[in-house]
């Protein structure tokens, strides 16, 4: 959902996180959990982009897009 909600193609969060994409392919799709530092770096791209992660609370875990003002 954070990569759709960016419009990004699977090479757009490979280039901004230097996680190849079959990698990111395979853990969006639930054959690879993901290291811990691919997982990381993946998180920290999209943070950078805007994400925000919303922790569970009782409808579950998501993302929005941060507040951009200006």
């Amino acid at each position: 959902m954070a990569r759709a909600a960016l419009n990004w193609t699977l090479a757009d969060l490979a280039d901004a996180s230097g996680v190849h994409r079959n990698t990111i392919s395979n853990f969006e799709t639930g054959k690879y959990a993901g290291s811990e530092e691919a997982l990381a770096a993946i998180r920290a791209a999209l943070e950078s982009a805007g994400i925000v992660f919303i922790d569970q609370n009782g409808a579950g875990p998501g993302v929005r897009l941060r507040d951009r003002i200006g």
